[in-house]
């Protein structure tokens, strides 16, 4: 069986580190991934995901990530139920992640967003944040001759 699941979004909130009765910790954030289609005249639509990290995984998110950092996330689909306080039960599906990673983004000590190489014009305009205004790099100059020629013979690393 397989059950693997990678996402890559924005967190809705700041995550908050807790601890259970046995010392582990945990964090759970709601991440904010967009829709790649949008129709015309409408805004963009974004899917809202609840993913749950554990020990070294929850502290390495609830230090290095806040509100709007955008993240990738892998990990598995764990569905559950459970009774809430009102006496009904819920049903819920969450991601538990296994790794978590930078994507690019940068956050300065100021708070202040960096150069992301991923960031999006049409992000930028749904949510009213500047757009960066740094070159991309371009390899139109490169030519045939700037490739080094591979010998047969060896291994290859994969």
């Amino acid at each position: 069986m397989l059950n693997r699941v990678i996402l890559m979004g924005r967190l809705v909130s700041d995550p908050e580190l807790k601890t259970t009765s046995n010392g582990i910790s945990v964090t759970s954030v709601r991440l904010a991934v967009d829709r790649n289609y949008v129709k015309s005249g409408e805004e963009r639509k974004a899917d809202f995901f609840d993913i749950v990290c554990w020990r070294s995984t929850a502290e390495f998110v609830c230090r290095y990530f806040g509100k709007g950092s955008l993240i990738a996330v892998e990990g598995q689909l764990q569905s559950r139920t459970y009774q809430a306080k009102d006496g009904t039960n819920r049903y819920v599906v969450e991601v538990v992640a296994d790794n978590v990673s930078f994507t690019g983004e940068r956050r300065e000590n100021s708070g202040q967003t960096g150069y992301n190489q991923t960031y999006n014009q049409s992000y930028s305009q749904v949510y009213n944040e500047p757009v960066p205004q740094q070159p991309m790099p371009a390899y139109q100059s490169g030519s045939v001759d700037s490739f080094q020629e591979m010998p047969v013979d060896d291994d290859l690393p994969f």
